[in-house]
């Protein structure tokens, strides 16, 4: 598809939000055509950017003046991706229920698939702890409350959870258990505090639109710090951190962006409902949106962590 641009996409909450947006930068959509947009991640050494396309179940990819396209059909029904220390892409894939590494020669290493001997629900989104190489990943059960990103099946494990897979052990822990659906994760730029979004007012009414923050121990534990905030029109789902601990959310109007105390900053508006974002470009400043049906980029100011 051309791209496109879109006008006016900004809203001032703090003078400070001046500083992080070019005030002439464009909204641009790269590519439309998905049914549900997700789980962007950018491949910096290759200079492209992979994305979910998870109700058309496939995966794309978009590279700087050559387009988007499908790089995979048929796929499992991906959803989140990040890449660990070694430049791996690991995926969160709802239709096999599970969590896996992508190998350099192109195989396939299943991380995590079951918890005390039941089957995960439906990773959602996947994360790499810089201190330690640790995978945190999310396990709402959208992939299985019907066959649209996944398939309907019944729930094995007690709840909606965020796990821990130990990089030497592999074992796979719950860390956080008390949320109803988590979805996006990200850590501070130190590594000392775990930001978790709740989606679960997707599907309960009044239920969670927030995001959470827990400090995050030298032997991994994790600590409830309570709300960091809370996400309206809409609900968070992905999430990102840059350089400066500000915390860059989706939400049904775009991207709203925090400080590291939970004050909002400013939005991004996307004329779709957003689903995700990362960071990427040569220098990390330039922002990727998966939005419904739809892939967006912003440059702004300041790098992704």
């Amino acid at each position: 598809m051309d791209v496109s641009f879109v006008e006016g996409p900004f809203e001032v909450h703090d003078a400070s939000f001046r500083a992080l947006v070019h005030e002439r930068a464009a909204l641009e959509r790269l590519y439309t055509g998905c049914r549900w947009a997700e789980g962007p991640v950018y491949f910096a050494d290759a200079d492209w950017l992979l994305w979910s396309d998870v109700v058309n179940d496939r995966l794309m990819r978009w590279v700087p003046g050559l387009g988007a396209g499908v790089m995979r059909e048929r796929c499992g029904f991906h959803n989140g991706h990040t890449r660990d220390l070694q430049g791996r892409l690991i995926s969160c894939e709802h239709g096999a229920r599970r969590v896996t590494r992508v190998e350099p020669d192109g195989g396939l290493t299943v991380l995590a698939q079951a918890h005390a001997g039941h089957r995960l629900n439906s990773p959602n989104d996947v994360v790499v702890r810089r201190e330690d190489g640790s995978i945190w990943f999310s396990d709402p059960d959208y992939g299985i409350l019907s066959d649209a990103e996944g398939h309907r099946a019944d729930r094995e494990q007690d709840g909606c959870h965020v796990y821990r897979i130990d990089p030497l052990s592999s074992d796979v822990q719950p860390v956080v258990t008390d949320m109803v659906k988590p979805n996006g994760l990200a850590f501070s730029p130190d590594g000392r505090w775990l930001y978790v979004a709740d989606s679960g007012g997707s599907h309960i009414d009044g239920g969670p639109h927030h995001i959470r923050r827990f400090a995050v121990g030298a032997d991994s534990r994790v600590r409830d710090a309570g709300l960091f905030a809370a996400v309206q029109p809409g609900l968070p789902d992905g999430i990102k951190i840059d350089v400066d601990g500000r915390v860059w959310s989706s939400a049904a109007d775009g991207v709203h962006c925090f400080d590291p105390h939970g004050h909002l900053l400013g939005k991004i508006f996307v004329p779709e409902v957003v689903a995700n974002l990362c960071f990427g470009g040569p220098t990390r400043t330039r922002l990727f949106v998966t939005a419904t049906h739809s892939l967006y980029s912003i440059d702004l100011a300041v790098p992704g962590l």
